[in-house]
């Protein structure tokens, strides 16, 4: 057997990984780098293996970092299907249909600029179209949680519920009698929304992420008091309340917590505005398949109510609608895309309020270094939005316990049911994946951090 990473590798986004086996060519996810220009580019840069040569596409789950490459591999000949769980097509579509609109709108906005400086032929076009979303999104087949198939001659699989977001698996890969692991990204065993995954059983190898390897999160019931106070703090305040969200489990997770607050009487009834017309797809998805999600939350549904509904709730899809909420100066709560910060309408409203005192901006997510989002968790005191120097006055929390990753004691849970395979450590920044490599070494443990399109026999 042979792995060769083609993204997350030494890093934390751009998820792709080839698997040789049985004579066969698996890859597992085929996702976007995202943060740095430098990074990004690589978005641009040659497989380190031929798509027209692939026997199968496994796709872990739906997030951009996981999928966003799926449409370049079908321009370069892939003539296969995608194989993933029915959620993960359905919100595969959401985000890939998303991110080509944007390609379009960054593409012209690019292009009108150096028309303008007399450069407009040095553009490159955008990295994938409408069109080229769709077909990819057509590639889609489903596959069912716990049922292994042969994904090709000689290769066996299985998708087991990875905890993360909606739809996402674990993939058990068997071939030539010996069992590859890949976690995808795992789930956060306090998270409110999605079951926790089971470890799998005597792997050969496992090829884990690493995002938060060096911390453990905060308690589910730690994390709920956490948000609550800093709610009534920032009522007291008197300004609004902006929560950066990513549009998939983040912002539903958000919901369903004011909906337990407002429930139990815990904090006022405040107007609350969901503004991503992209998160409100993936709640319509949310309320679709909650028969994955944790037993609490379908008793919600089972009991005629919806938990991704608090009072007071306002999804706005419009511009116009967005627009009128920079008219609110106080007293709302404003749950907005991007999670990082690094675009999205969440930069209009703050543009608008960080510069006020009574102003609040609660973190719930992973801030990549480079991004908005890292600058005002670091402590910033100025940020530039839209070409605007923007003072930073409001207050700036951080809320790790509703994070959507697997933490130290996760993983160390998730790997403990296979305790001689070998570790491949991927999806991480370099200090954290190294210092779990070291802690996982002194535990006796076999341990390698593949190198990008460096090929790893196993």
């Amino acid at each position: 057997m042979r792995l060769t990473s083609a993204g997350a590798a030494r890093t934390v986004t751009g998820s792709c990984h080839l698997l040789e086996a049985a004579g066969q060519r698996l890859l597992v996810d085929c996702g976007l780098f995202q943060g740095p220009r430098e990074l990004e580019a690589l978005n641009r840069e040659p497989f380190p293996f031929d798509a027209r040569e692939l026997d199968a596409v496994l796709v872990t789950h739906g997030h951009l970092d996981h999928v966003g490459r799926l449409p370049l591999l079908v321009e370069r000949g892939y003539a296969g299907p995608f194989l993933a769980t029915a959620s993960t097509r359905e919100i595969a579509a959401v985000i890939l249909r998303d991110a080509a609109s944007l390609q379009a709108e960054d593409h012209a906005r690019d292009l009108r600029k150096a028309a303008r400086a007399g450069r407009a032929h040095t553009v490159p076009g955008p990295l994938f179209t409408a069109a080229d979303a769709e077909e990819a999104i057509a590639r889609f087949r489903p596959v069912a949680f716990g049922t292994p198939f042969e994904a090709a001659p000689g290769v066996r699989v299985a998708y087991r519920q990875a905890g993360h977001i909606l739809g996402s698996a674990y993939l058990e890969v068997e071939a030539e009698g010996r069992k590859v692991v890949f976690s995808g990204d795992l789930g956060n065993r306090q998270n409110a929304l999605h079951p926790t995954a089971e470890p799998p059983q005597g792997a050969d190898a496992v090829v884990v992420e690493t995002t938060y390897a060096d911390r453990t999160h905060r308690s589910l019931e730690a994390t709920r008091q956490e948000f609550e106070e800093v709610l009534m703090r920032a009522v007291q305040a008197g300004g609004n309340v902006i929560i950066p969200t990513f549009a998939v489990e983040r912002a539903q997770q958000v919901l369903y917590e004011l909906y337990r607050l407002k429930a139990a009487g815990r904090i006022p009834d405040l107007p609350v505005y969901l503004d991503s017309p992209m998160a409100t797809k993936v709640t319509h998805l949310y309320r679709h398949g909650n028969s994955e999600l944790e037993p609490e939350v379908k008793a919600v549904f089972a009991r005629g109510e919806d938990p991704f509904d608090p009072p007071s709730l306002t999804f706005t899809v419009t511009t116009e609608e967005s627009m009128r909420i920079n008219d609110v100066h106080a007293g709302a709560v404003i749950i907005a895309g991007s999670g990082m910060m690094t675009g999205g309408r969440v930069l209009h409203h703050l543009k608008h309020n960080l510069w006020r005192e009574a102003a609040s901006v609660v973190v719930v997510g992973y801030q990549a270094r480079g991004t908005l989002g890292r600058a005002l968790v670091d402590g910033a005191k100025m940020v530039k939005i839209f070409g605007e120097d923007i003072a930073v006055k409001a207050s700036i929390h951080t809320i790790g316990g509703f994070s959507a990753h697997a933490d130290r004691d996760d993983l160390l849970a998730f790997l403990s049911r296979s305790p001689d395979a070998e570790l491949l450590l991927v999806h991480g920044e370099p200090d954290v994946m190294d210092a779990f490599a070291a802690d996982r070494r002194a535990a006796g443990r076999r341990v390698r951090c593949p190198e990008l399109g460096a090929p790893l026999e196993l």
